[in-house]
């Protein structure tokens, strides 16, 4: 990534789809389309004479789909996913995409999927990487950034987002999440269980913060957060202890 643009590539096999990902990329100030191609073939190509940082990828292609494709990329590349095809959204995952887009899907979608490849490149570019340190009893964390140590009282956490190689936290008074690159499974493991409790792959919710519970969902403040099937008699657990 240079001069804050990320050099990207559109790949899929039918013509509207590259025709409507390119006028997306086009109008993305932080996007800088370096090529479309119709098979990941012809993508090897040319991922090999220039540098590419974000690749928009189709999955049901001819000769190599793009999971397959996925596989072959350098770490320094990343992938957004497009299809329409829902059951490859797991697999999607499996291979450290950056997200995975629906088709059909919008330009507001598409551009919540491009910040967060922007957001990933900019984490992996700073000159110290930020982490998080904090004792099981603490009433508060450190997060390491910018040169400096910044306390966070733990009261203050509404909820931990993990997106693959980084964690996102969200204050009660902060508008802006604070990033940081660290995998949620370790994090997991330094909070204090009865305060934090992991409800799905991608969060860790304060269970002091929980307005409400419906069916199986979180509401904090107007954040709706999934219990995943793999948490939810843990989570039910808890409920069952807190209700009168």
């Amino acid at each position: 990534m240079q001069n804050n643009l990320l050099k990207c590539l559109i790949v899929d096999d039918e013509p509207m789809a590259l025709e409507l990902l390119e006028s997306y990329v086009l109008k993305t100030p932080f996007l800088e389309l370096k090529g479309k191609c119709q098979s990941a073939l012809e993508a090897l190509s040319l991922i090999n004479r220039q540098q590419i940082d974000l690749i928009f990828l189709d999955i049901q292609m001819p000769d190599l789909n793009g999971l397959e494709f996925s596989k072959t990329l350098s770490k320094d590349t990343r992938v957004i996913f497009t299809t329409a095809f829902d059951r490859y959204a797991l697999d999607g995952y499996k291979v450290n995409a950056i997200d995975y887009l629906l088709k059909p899907f919008n330009y507001t979608e598409f551009l919540n999927a491009a910040n967060k490849a922007k957001d990933w490149f900019e984490l992996k570019n700073k000159p110290e990487n930020p982490k998080i340190s904090a004792a099981s009893n603490s009433q508060f964390l450190f997060v390491k950034t910018d040169y400096k140590q910044k306390k966070i009282a733990l009261n203050e956490i509404l909820y931990f987002e993990g997106l693959k190689d980084y964690v996102k936290i969200f204050l009660k008074l902060e508008t802006k999440p604070i990033l940081t690159i660290k995998s949620l499974k370790s994090l997991e493991e330094e909070l204090a269980t009865d305060k934090f409790m992991r409800v799905h792959r991608s969060f860790i919710v304060a269970l002091d913060h929980i307005d409400e519970v419906e069916r199986n969902q979180i509401i904090i403040g107007d954040k709706r957060i999934t219990v995943s099937e793999a948490n939810r008699e843990k989570f039910q657990e808890f409920i069952n202890n807190s209700s009168l």
